[in-house]
């Protein structure tokens, strides 16, 4: 990270250098760490500029200019989503950030570290990755501009986009550019993107499909009768050249009857060819010039751009902008489960950078103990980016190396006590699922493998899980695994002996899981499953806990104003949340980010989950900030603050009924005094905080329980008031 670092190395240069908007953490979490160790075991000198001030470009020329190229990533985390609320406002503190200080990067960091990298030394290769640019590999909307922007390529002016995960076209093109090839000329990488003249392809054989034929249902005509005698009508077979000048098409001569050979080919040998000639077709989306003024088409290359995401059967996709072609190569290949074993046992050494000294950065608080043993998410979840980024087929470690990690973690990281914090990964309970046929696998182009029920053929035996949580809870020093990464409880209530397992032993009092909503509208835009799969998930989870003799809480988290979501739905989930004792804070609204589908919807109004046009399903979407902040409200209906936005809304509803004092009244009529309301306040109970604090467990997002959405950290805390019977209390002394 510095000069003098490389001159105690003895190296003269750099043959990579990193730069990122992350303070630099070496710990397999961070993307940073984990491609400079992979490249540092490849044999290269590897140099990081961590934070850099991008007000000049003096800060890039740190470390010199690098033999092979800049990798230039924004973090862990999307600048814009890093920086700004669901409501467009600035965030008040930077979790990547020594002490968590706000404003250490760049909006769009992306594109804004490439340029000044182009700056510092014209010429040399730029490389960009990162979830910000591999959100950002085609045109999409921007919710902060409201607008949809340009590829981030032909912003940043990059060489190469590496997007997904980059393991193997990494070190692949590492090579390849130490061996002498020019980076122009590395085009056949899978996971990556580039610009390119317009209608260039790779080979001559290439073929070019357009989006439009490829989704839409094409003409259909009539089906032949075999017994018909009579001559067809061929007046439309017409030239139009016969037609314009009215002359009789003069009869045929009779044609000698051609040879026509017929191979016989087995059902191996037809597939083969079938996926040959797929994998030299590329997909022609609409160009950006189009989508950027039409939402039906936008909607539609949305919609052929997820359902060319299976890495089995994926095809290039191709985009025009301007005079130029964005070209997308295929997604990468999932990493085998020796690769991700190699890539997280490389010697990293657990901790931030020592030039940070007593600093604290927050998001390595928080992972620091935890273990991440898989890759992916097959769910599907429209309003998550998980799926465009690191894919829907599931990477798992091995069982040795995920329990040689929780001893390193023991052995080498300070302030460890005995507590794994976090046993998971995006999802905690989908290690070592898969389909149960490869080729099935291989074909499928199902957007979620969960969703509107569990594909048949999707493997849900949970048991090398439960094995690995045992193994993991007999090594010696360990006094306790947790499992805090948010659980697929349809997934789970599939195997009770799992949801026994996880409850006797891996909940610290507080357990994750996303309903997400109460109602079919928005549920069936974000492809989650009903109430019922919560419900049963609950009986399973209270019934086992009363087994194990703890006293244990599910920590249920919703989204507010996602698309599909009427006011109707948004009071029934309030009405919801009061009958089951909920009082929710901190809550946000949806944010839309790059290439969600759910974020289609929000710019479109339009569905993408099925074929798009301009007589299409219209989503509902709440837009309009007044709709947005009732929708909020109606999470925190019994904040007095809300009152006022909740009268306006259900007089508007038609719903005065819910107003008043009564046990089945949603809002008072009238506002409470400053000195009510202020005494409330001092009375109000611990939030969650202190009861992850009392638990041993890491807080589940900063603030309360229960209110989650894709971007944002919400939760929910205890009623204030005198609760009803049943209603889940934590007081001063930790009785309930």
């Amino acid at each position: 990270m510095s000069r003098a670092e490389m001159v105690k190395l003895g190296w003269d240069s750099c043959d990579v250098i990193l730069v990122t908007g992350d303070a630099y953490i070496d710990h397999p979490s961070f993307g940073m760490a984990l491609v400079g160790r992979l490249l540092e075991s490849q044999g290269f000198r590897v140099g990081i500029i961590s934070q850099p001030d991008w007000l000049s470009a003096e800060p890039f020329r740190a470390l010199g200019k690098p033999n092979l190229y800049f990798g230039i990533t924004a973090g862990n985390m999307d600048s814009m989503v890093n920086r700004y609320t669901s409501d467009r406002k600035i965030r008040s503190d930077d979790a990547y950030t020594p002490n968590g200080e706000p404003n250490k990067r760049p909006d769009r960091a992306v594109t804004v570290y490439a340029q000044r990298v182009r700056e510092a030394y014209p010429g040399v290769n730029v490389v960009i990755g990162s979830i910000e640019a591999s959100l950002r590999r085609i045109a999409h909307y921007d919710y902060w501009s409201d607008k949809v922007r340009r590829s981030v390529l032909p912003d940043s002016k990059a060489d190469l986009l590496i997007f997904g995960n980059a393991e193997r076209a990494l070190v692949d093109m590492t090579h390849r550019l130490a061996a002498g090839e020019p980076i122009s000329s590395i085009r056949d990488l899978r996971g990556t993107a580039f610009m390119v003249p317009h209608g260039w392809k790779p080979t001559p054989e290439w073929a070019e499909a357009n989006s439009t034929r490829v989704d839409m249902p094409g003409k259909v005509d009539a089906h032949p009768d075999p017994y018909e005698m009579k001559m067809k009508n061929t007046e439309s077979c017409k030239t139009s050249e016969d037609a314009s000048s009215g002359a009789t098409p003069a009869p045929a001569a009779p044609a000698e009857p051609a040879v026509k050979v017929i191979k016989m080919m087995s059902r191996e040998e037809r597939r083969e060819a079938e996926k040959e000639v797929r994998n030299k077709t590329v997909v022609r989306l609409p160009a950006y010039d189009v989508v950027k003024d039409d939402p039906v088409l936008y909607a539609h290359a949305s919609r052929v751009f997820h359902l060319e995401s299976n890495p089995g059967n994926a095809r290039a996709l191709v985009q025009q902008h301007g005079e130029r072609d964005v070209w997308l190569n295929p997604p990468p290949l999932p990493l085998a489960m020796d690769e991700m074993d190699g890539v997280y046992d490389m010697n990293y050494a657990r901790a931030p950078h020592p030039s940070y000294g007593k600093a604290r950065i927050p998001a390595w608080e928080m992972i620091r103990f935890s273990v991440n043993i898989m890759r992916g998410c097959f769910g599907g979840c429209t309003f998550c980016s998980i799926t465009e980024h690191e894919g829907r087929i599931i990477q798992s470690r091995s069982e040795p190396s995920i329990l040689r990690e929780i001893e390193e973690i023991r052995d080498k990281v300070k302030g460890f006590t005995g507590t794994i914090s976090d046993l998971g990964g995006p999802t905690a309970n989908m290690y070592r699922l898969a389909c149960r046929d490869k080729r099935i696998e291989e074909s499928c182009r199902r957007l979620s493998c969960v969703y509107p029920s569990i594909c048949s053929n999707l493997g849900t035996d949970h048991s090398k899980l439960i094995q690995l949580y045992r193994k993991a809870r007999a090594i010696p020093g360990i006094k306790k695994i947790l499992v805090s990464s948010g659980l697929r409880y349809d997934l789970a209530v599939r195997s009770p002996e799992y949801v026994k397992e996880l409850v006797s032993h891996h909940v610290g009092g507080l357990l994750k899981i996303a309903p997400e909503h109460s109602e079919e509208g928005p549920l069936s835009k974000m492809m989650k499953p009903g109430m019922g799969a919560y419900y049963k998930f609950k009986e399973l989870f209270e019934k086992y806990s009363k087994e194990a003799g703890k006293e244990q809480y599910l920590i249920p988290y919703f989204i507010a104003a996602h698309p599909g979501t009427t006011d109707e739905d948004m009071l029934s989930l309030a009405l919801w949340l009061k009958e089951n004792n909920f009082r929710l804070d901190q809550v946000q609204t949806f944010m839309p980010t790059p290439m969600a589908m759910a974020t289609t919807m929000y710019h479109t109004r339009k569905n993408p989950l099925r074929k798009v046009d301009e007589h299409s399903e219209t989503v509902e979407t709440p837009r309009i900030g007044k709709i947005r902040k009732l929708h909020k409200a109606f999470l925190r209906y019994h904040d007095p603050e809300n009152w006022d936005i909740l009268r306006e809304g259900l007089q508007r509803m038609g719903r005065s009924d819910l107003i008043g004092s009564g046990e089945h009244h949603l809002v008072p009529r009238h506002n409470p005094s400053a000195s009510v309301v202020a005494s409330e306040r001092r009375r109000e109970t611990p939030g969650p905080n202190q009861l992850a604090k009392k638990f041993g467990q890491n807080k589940p997002r900063p603030g309360a329980a229960v209110v989650r959405t894709p971007s944002g950290n919400t939760s929910a805390r205890p009623a204030a008031k005198p609760p009803r019977k049943g209603a889940i209390v934590i007081t001063k002394n930790g009785r309930r």
